[in-house]
């Protein structure tokens, strides 16, 4: 079979249906062997523990087409070892690290024809996620889960290709200190759809939040790590423990100081330094790495180079040598690449 009759080039960031996903159950103190189906639905009685508690976490992850024809994936087991924390937290059966990433190579390749052909700038996102399917009335975990694992045909998350965002820093808070910021969990990105719907509504593309406990530290925005660039080329990233820590930075930040030579920090950065700053970017999964142009602070306008529609160059090329690794054009570090 070839590839599916889809518009490549002209994708944009949502769901499409593909043909197989993986499933399994936790019941009686065991996940079942799984399967790859067909049906894209879900059925579970109405007072299931993740509707009514949002016991829920997952992942996210792209496959790709590289240069030479190969379909692969990027650094599963770091999505695999992220989940695991991500379930402990939420008192929940890990799916462990080998099975989740042999579960993640199987879906890819049942959806092989749906994966972007190289060129075409848009990728194979996959979902993987788990949640407490069973009856719960009173506060405490499920006795029975499920995990499961979508792809979808994506194209870039911010619309209109790599130029710079506009942020505004948020009087919401993403995340309290010792509460489930550094996890992957649903909670965390609930919270986040009004304040990010409000921001749109008023012109911005996302929202910078600061620390709950003083408000004075950058922490993350709803969806994406930060990383700075100062004057002298030296890369900055926020440090706490209520921040998710991004599987995209943290090899960016290989990639800064391995491929690029640049020294890399990370450490707590205070919202007044910001101005000091030559750089932003956002990364993540879905954006690897977004240039930032602009954050309002309340009527005070904060601008870096890449302010119009030209992003910064150091941004840019952290960017072009992430994803030439991703799509075969430059060699990778050991183990960051895993072919279906």
């Amino acid at each position: 079979m070839g590839k599916k009759d889809i518009d490549w080039e002209n994708l944009g960031f949502g769901y499409i249906k593909t043909d197989k996903r993986f499933v399994s159950y936790f019941k009686d103190g065991a996940w079942d062997e799984g399967a790859l189906i067909s049906d894209d639905s879900i059925v579970m009685s109405e007072c299931a523990c993740v509707l009514q508690y949002a016991q829920t976490v997952f992942e996210g992850l792209k496959a790709y087409t590289t240069k030479n024809g190969d379909i692969v994936t990027f650094r599963p087991d770091l999505n695999a070892a992220r989940m695991e924390d991500s379930a402990r937290r939420l008192e929940m059966p890990p799916f462990l690290a080998e099975r989740f990433v042999e579960a993640v190579l199987e879906t890819v390749r049942a959806n092989a024809d749906f994966v972007p052909p190289y060129g075409s700038g848009a990728s194979l996102y996959i979902r993987p996620f788990m949640y407490g399917r069973n009856a719960v009335i009173g506060v405490k975990p499920a006795d029975e889960y499920e995990f499961r694992i979508f792809t979808t045909p994506v194209g870039p998350y911010f619309k209109g290709g790599v130029k710079p965002l506009t942020l505004k820093v948020s009087d919401f808070d993403r995340a309290a200190p010792h509460g489930t910021g550094n996890i992957k969990a649903g909670l965390n990105y609930a919270m986040s759809l009004h304040p990010i719907v409000t921001a749109h509504a008023e012109g911005y593309d996302e929202n910078l939040y600061l620390d709950a406990a003083g408000r004075t530290f950058v922490e993350e925005t709803g969806g994406a790590n930060f990383l700075f660039v100062t004057k002298d080329k030296k890369i900055v990233t926020p440090k706490s423990d209520s921040i998710l820590p991004s599987i995209t930075k943290r090899s960016l930040l290989t990639v800064a100081k391995d491929y690029l030579g640049l020294e890399v920090e990370e450490r707590p950065v205070k919202l007044s330094e910001l101005e000091a700053f030559d750089e932003c970017g956002l990364c993540g999964t879905a954006a690897v790495i977004s240039p930032v142009g602009r954050i309002d602070d309340h009527g005070k306008m904060i601008e870096f180079k890449g302010s119009s529609d030209q992003p910064g160059e150091v941004c840019m090329k952290l960017r072009e040598t992430l994803t030439g690794i991703q799509l075969g054009e430059i060699e990778a570090p050991k183990g960051w690449i895993r072919g279906i």
